[in-house]
């Protein structure tokens, strides 16, 4: 089922995403993850539970369902590689929101 999302996440985002080669092709090292493809299914379900035309909105869901599962995210809410501007999820969420958006259009009408 994720596999569609992903997809076209990496269309949308990898494409662009500063952390690749070029061509799409993650470049991070091994010590290092892809918070989007780390918590996916999660991603996925916070943009699900959300209908509004305010990024704001999508990013409140994601801090509280998603972000307090990432091992970089502190007990009180902080963040050092979101506040650093390191989070590839958090750098790109309004293009992975579009990605997801999309999916869920195209399921509704197929």
């Amino acid at each position: 089922m994720t596999e569609q999302y992903l997809q076209a996440i990496r269309q949308r985002v990898c494409a662009r995403c500063i952390d690749t080669d070029g061509k799409g092709n993650c470049m991070l090292h091994y010590n290092e993850y892809c918070a989007v493809e780390e918590f996916l299914p999660e991603i996925i379900r916070s943009i699900q539970k959300v209908t509004s035309d305010k990024v704001e909105d999508y990013v409140v869901e994601l801090r509280n369902f998603v972000c307090t599962e990432c091992r970089h995210q502190t007990e009180n809410g902080t963040c050092i590689v979101r506040n650093n501007l390191d989070c590839g999820l958090d750098r790109y969420f309004p293009l992975i929101i579009e990605a997801v958006e999309e999916v869920d259009a195209a399921r509704r009408s197929a």
